[in-house]
């Protein structure tokens, strides 16, 4: 297995774009389970794996042009397999929470695995982040390199209505742009939301609290949520709130705050109303600029929904990449989506799709830099 800090090397002495297949590990049965790393001409790289259409490793400069892995992940399939945390992969059917695990279609209601106490989480016990994807086309053009994966999810899988046909881009630019591109059909009327699970850290995995970052949250509402995370169905404005990131202020600044909704998730765990309904084309959702390394990400996406997580349950318990150690609050998550349980809440719209219909969900991620604070 090729390590990250090879794969840095790599890029760094890339002179376009390109895309190459190599095996991550193999799963108890003995199949083989393939990744995809693209890389560009400056020094970024991303590494996928086809267990979960999963993000396992971003390579990014910083200010000052040295590489780090960004993503947090595990370094050996083992990790994915044995101690499962969403890093970086596809989560699915229904991203989010579903109250009571139960939703009602045409008349008909359908129970999903509660995994989450009394709720269902990310498609359930067997999300799309357990399963092995299907890599398809990896192909590279100069300035971009691209690998396509695809799952055909069967009606009833996990209680879920329809054969589910899922297909997922991954493609990097010479922009530094990494985008995601989810796109599904279904043979019957279902529900979809997908989104990417990614824990990001931008001085580097497993380098500490991401709590001095600067977050910009192009929200001015978020969905108040009860003891079990499940949203209220009260939309609530942030202005006067911790949860006011309209203007970048550091992650950490009102965490602590003795807030009955930030006792709830042991931090923030909740999604910010960006618009009411999907937009017609991409737009800033969100921005991280990490002081210390220069590192800035910023996030384009239509969904209506942005749920941000501070990386509340890292417990200590998890070696990452790197071989270091992860705690509460050494990342953040940032999901582009439809609203958490949408489908038991009319008021939040609609989380259906039809057949002869296509869900789609762009995602881009784009990484500059900054010089330091105060610099001429």
């Amino acid at each position: 297995m090729t390590s990250v800090v090879g794969l840095a090397a790599l890029a760094m002495s890339a002179h376009a774009a390109d895309a190459r297949r190599e095996t991550f590990g193999t799963m108890p049965d003995g199949t083989k389970v393939d990744a995809v790393v693209l890389s560009n001409a400056h020094g970024m790289q991303a590494r996928i794996l086809a267990l979960g259409a999963s993000v396992q490793s971003v390579t990014t400069p910083d200010r000052n042009g040295k590489g780090a892995n960004i993503a947090l992940g595990y370094a050996t399939l083992d990790g994915y397999l044995s101690k499962p945390q969403y890093f970086g992969a596809t989560v699915g059917r229904y991203a989010n929470r579903i109250a009571k695990g139960r939703f009602s279609l045409d008349g008909h209601t359908y129970n999903v695995p509660v995994n989450d106490g009394a709720n269902s989480l990310h498609g359930g016990t067997r999300g799309f982040d357990k399963v092995l994807w299907t890599i398809g086309e990896v192909k590279h053009d100069g300035d971009k390199a691209s690998v396509t994966l695809s799952h055909v999810s069967p009606d009833g899988d996990m209680g879920y209505p329809g054969k589910l046909t899922v297909s997922v881009v991954y493609a990097l630019d010479e922009k530094n742009q990494l985008s995601i591109d989810y796109r599904a059909t279904t043979d019957k009327p279902t529900i979809v939301n997908l989104s990417n699970h990614a824990y990001w850290n931008l001085s580097g995995e497993g380098s500490g609290s991401v709590m001095d970052d600067l977050l910009t949250i192009a929200g001015d509402a978020y969905l108040p949520v009860d003891a079990g995370s499940i949203p209220t169905g009260e939309v609530r404005k942030v202005a006067g709130t911790p949860f006011d990131f309209r203007q970048a202020k550091p992650i950490g600044r009102d965490i602590r705050t003795n807030d009955p909704q930030l006792l709830n998730g042991r931090g923030y765990d909740h999604n910010w109303v960006i618009s009411k309904d999907e937009a017609p084309a991409l737009r800033m959702v969100a921005r991280v600029e990490d002081p210390a390394s220069g590192r800035v990400l910023t996030l384009k996406s239509a969904k209506p929904g942005l749920q941000f997580y501070s990386g509340n349950f890292l417990d200590g318990t998890t070696v990452g990449t790197g071989g270091h150690v992860y705690r509460q609050g050494d990342a953040f998550v940032l999901e582009p989506q439809l609203y958490p349980d949408t489908p038991n809440q009319a008021s939040f719209g609609s989380a259906r799709l039809e057949p002869g219909h296509e869900y789609r969900n762009l995602i881009v991620y784009e990484f500059t830099t900054e010089s330091a604070r105060g610099a001429h």
